[in-house]
């Protein structure tokens, strides 16, 4: 009898959760199109393009909401089951409300791990096509910079003509083998700065074992330097941010091909970073499921249903600002990385656990 009741628990907290997913989704979609359209308008391709992009995107973006979505799918099926007779019916058969929280809870954990394991791969892999083929196209804006098997690359524009800089993978904050060409409103070659390394403080490049080329009456005079100067708008944090994108990377990526990754040029504070986002993943579900628990199982007055759902979305914007506000303040250097991407779960584990003991008392 209970394995029946239990799969009928499910069953229809599942049946919520995709609903969920298929609305969210559906406005995804819609939002998102209208951006790619814009993007490519000045593109000459098919409108089949940007709705595949949207398509291939759209998931990426349905995985970082997934907190959002336990949170509200589980808020929808408790009080479902509070204006029905299922609540009395799972009481009666010995379900109580901790019982019900903890079957959900861990259902919830058990998603997570399986997100991070199979579908999170497969995003990943979505967005790195999204975003190549994105870049294919991005041929108009300012800057531009990629990243490949051949190094790093960057072109920005500077006094109306161009600047393009390339160099083999970072070593700490250090650009190894760069190379500088910088070019006038005419696109003829004035500058060419070959150095051995450039070691990237805020948004100067402080070159070494520099040989400089500059064009004098077109002829490009050679100079010495031990150590020179470049101004970018490019710091280190800034090509970090452009071509380490932690959105790029699976879970198994971190996991099993973290030598690789480092031996790519990714740093390695930024993996271990990317790595702990990933673990506290399941863990994050488990307690949206708690908070969505406490909010919903402690009262059976239908008429304060809507009170619990406006509380419930206003405690979800809460839990999101606390976990970026901890997240900032660890890429600020005022809270150890780690603790940064932890702390909002240790900090919400012993909320879920004083409102939970509350709820199974009632």
């Amino acid at each position: 009898m209970n394995k029946i009741i239990l799969n009928y628990m499910l069953s229809n907290f599942f049946k919520y959760f995709f609903i969920v997913i298929l609305i969210i989704y559906t406005f995804g979609v819609i939002l998102n199109l209208f951006e790619e359209i814009e993007f490519f308008k000045k593109v000459d391709v098919n409108f089949l393009l940007p709705l595949a992009l949207t398509f291939i995107f759209v998931p990426s973006t349905i995985l970082n909401l997934l907190p959002f979505i336990i949170f509200i799918s589980c808020m929808i099926y408790l009080i479902r089951i509070r204006n029905n007779k299922d609540f009395l019916i799972l009481k009666i058969n010995g379900f109580s409300s901790l019982k019900i929280f903890l079957i959900l809870a861990f259902t919830s954990f058990i998603l997570g791990w399986i997100v991070l394991l199979t579908i999170n791969p497969a995003t990943s892999s979505m967005l790195k096509f999204y975003e190549k083929t994105k870049s294919q196209y991005a041929k108009d804006i300012e800057h531009l910079i990629s990243f490949n098997k051949n190094g790093l690359w960057i072109k920005e524009n500077i006094n109306g003509g161009e600047r393009i800089i390339s160099a083999t993978k970072p070593d700490g904050k250090l650009l190894i083998d760069v190379e500088i060409f910088e070019f006038d409103e005419n696109y003829t070659l004035s500058k060419k700065i070959a150095s051995r390394s450039a070691n990237i403080q805020n948004n100067e490049w402080i070159l070494k074992d520099v040989e400089f080329f500059q064009s004098e009456n077109s002829i490009l005079v050679k100079k010495k330097y031990d150590e020179y100067i470049v101004e970018s708008d490019f710091n280190f944090e800034k090509i970090n941010n452009l071509f380490n994108d932690a959105n790029t990377l699976s879970f198994i990526d971190l996991i099993f091909n973290y030598n690789k990754l480092i031996n790519k040029g990714y740093n390695r504070n930024f993996l271990i970073e990317s790595l702990h986002t990933m673990l506290v993943f399941p863990f994050f579900l488990f307690l949206m499921t708690g908070i969505a628990s406490i909010l919903t199982m402690h009262t059976l007055k239908r008429s304060e249903n809507f009170k619990f759902i406006i509380v419930g979305l206003l405690t979800c914007v809460f839990v999101y600002y606390l976990k970026d506000l901890s997240i900032a303040l660890g890429k600020t250097g005022r809270l150890p990385v780690i603790l940064s991407i932890w702390s909002p779960v240790i900090a919400l584990s012993f909320f879920t656990f004083i409102g939970i003991v509350q709820i199974n008392e009632k």
